[in-house]
């Protein structure tokens, strides 16, 4: 089979995509629509995902702090077993008053172990909620080894930040647990940033040729939101903020010409010869009615990342679609098909 990237959206109504490539299979996960479960995916190829049986690997409970809007999975293979991060809200509705800041969600970060080879097989087991150093808004935890370490890199509300996210980073002593009190890296500060919300969420990480890249999104979720940049040398010290140069403008944004909005919340896989894939999300349309939230139309998509000469990502621009598309709110079949 020839591994590329010729077919998109490679996933329908999957936001917030993560791709692991890992023993020639790319794993697949993201949020489900109705925001009840954590559900899994695999394929030879990107463009087989879409056809690929979808599992649901642990579903939300009844009561308590997993019973509500389950958010942004992310897979990682750590020291030979397989986690899952993702995050979930409470069923009952709490807002926060401090500094006069608006209701919110009150997410936390939660880790699934599975020690099988196979985690379509094996034990998928709730190591718990992740303690970041504070109780407040935290979301879309991201997992990178570096150097023979694990590092954390989520998203989190601070009542001393002005906004509803920032970036944070700590190492880890193990899965589950921070290492190191959580570091500042980012927060929304520049107009693009703040457009609709205050938001800076969704990191991810590329490490390539001595730089490693960490990818986040920012602004509300529709037309605005777009993909930011910190770049740090490959040696530095990661829990130095100073170690990180942030770009002041997005990198990756809305494209009317291909017909792509908001694109975001997105993660980074390979190809078999180890060409660098960005994995995103975004929507075709730009009308949404009712609440964006419940919106299901935001799919899953992926395109090569080339590089110029120093090194540095060519971001480009959302490819326009190759697969159709649905526009109505209807929540699809795992296959795609109308249920």
């Amino acid at each position: 089979m020839t591994d590329s990237v010729d077919v998109n959206p490679i996933v329908l109504q999957r936001a917030d995509p993560c791709v692991l490539r890992h023993d020639g299979q790319y794993y697949f996960t993201g949020s489900h629509p109705l925001y009840d479960r954590v559900v899994l995916r695999r394929a030879e190829r990107l463009e087989d995902l879409q056809a690929a049986e979808e599992v649901t690997i642990w579903e939300r409970h009844a009561e308590g702090p997993m019973s509500h809007l389950i958010w942004a999975p992310e897979i990682h293979r750590v020291d030979g077993k397989w986690y899952v991060y993702f995050a979930a809200a409470p069923d009952e509705e709490i807002t926060f008053d401090a500094q006069d800041t608006d209701d919110t969600f009150n997410h936390r970060i939660f880790v699934l172990e599975n020690a099988s080879e196979d985690p379509f097989t094996g034990e998928w087991v709730e190591r718990g909620q992740v303690d970041t150093g504070w109780e407040t808004f935290a979301l879309d935890a991201t997992s990178l080894v570096h150097r023979g370490e694990q590092y954390l890199i989520w998203a989190q509300q601070a009542f001393d930040v002005q906004g509803h996210s920032n970036i944070y980073i700590a190492r880890m002593a193990n899965p589950w647990t921070l290492a190191t009190s959580a570091v500042l890296l980012t927060k929304p500060e520049y107009d693009w940033e703040i457009e609709g919300f205050w938001v800076n969420e969704g990191p991810s990480v590329l490490v390539r040729d001595g730089r490693v890249f960490l990818t986040y999104s920012g602004a509300a979720t529709g037309i605005e939101y777009a993909m930011g940049l910190l770049t740090a040398d490959a040696d530095a010290d990661l829990l130095d903020p100073a170690s990180w140069t942030k770009s002041a403008e997005p990198v990756f944004v809305s494209d009317p010409e291909a017909g792509q909005y908001g694109p975001g919340h997105n993660s980074f896989t390979e190809l078999a010869d180890g060409t660098p894939v960005l994995v995103y999300h975004a929507r075709t349309y730009t009308e949404i009615t009712g609440d964006p939230l419940w919106d299901p139309n935001r799919h899953a998509r992926a395109q090569v990342l080339p590089f110029d000469a120093d090194g540095n990502p060519v971001w480009g621009t959302p490819v326009p679609d190759t697969r159709p598309t649905p526009t109505s709110v209807e929540v699809l079949a795992p296959s795609g098909e109308a249920r």
